[in-house]
């Protein structure tokens, strides 16, 4: 998941201000708009300390196993909502996805955070090449779906927050930035 340290400074500061506004949104939402906008916080800031650069923080071998924890807890949430409806789904496979990456990354011979850019040197990194190859094009037409339906709606502003909080397109458009920012740590599994 670390590719050169641009390019993870820039997956960190994209999911990092992901989080940012979801706490925001979340603030200024109520019910099952606010859960949804908590999710997908823990998902943006979980996202963003994954990416840290190497450079910066070369996490212990531990880190994954509490990574994978945070998410497998995410995901039984997830689950669980499922069954109240909703749109969980891809709560569900965000957080499966993130677990995904985490066990992949915490298994024995991996090389854990330095997996995905020395995978070119030393043989392919971990993970499952076909269940990578899914999430893969699950989220290549989540981003292509999610783009073209990002089209400013006028609406009255509702909730406590600012205006712009309340806003349907920025929920859309936070999903659509995590989704941008997991193809980018899938492609370097």
């Amino acid at each position: 998941m670390y590719g050169p340290a641009l390019s993870g400074w820039l997956l960190v500061a994209l999911c990092a201000a992901t989080g940012l506004s979801c706490l925001l949104r979340m603030r200024a939402s109520g019910g099952a708009e606010r859960r949804a906008a908590g999710g997908e916080a823990v998902m943006g800031f979980g996202m963003a300390v994954m990416a840290l650069p190497a450079a910066v923080l070369t996490p212990p071998g531990w880190s994954w196993t509490v990574y994978a924890a945070v998410f497998g807890g995410a995901t039984l949430h997830a689950l669980t909502a499922i069954r109240h409806g909703g749109h969980h789904l891809h709560h569900l496979i965000g957080s499966l996805a993130m677990l995904y990456m985490a066990v992949a990354m915490a298994a024995p011979g991996s090389s854990g955070a330095h997996a995905g850019h020395t995978a070119a040197v030393t043989g392919p990194a971990g993970g499952i090449p076909v269940l990578t190859g899914a999430l893969l094009l699950y989220y290549v037409a989540y981003v292509l779906r999610a783009g073209t339906r990002l089209v400013p709606v006028a609406t009255a502003a509702r909730g406590p927050g600012p205006a712009w909080a309340t806003r349907p397109e920025l929920a859309l458009a936070c999903r659509l930035a995590m989704a941008l920012g997991m193809l980018a740590m899938l492609v370097t599994l």
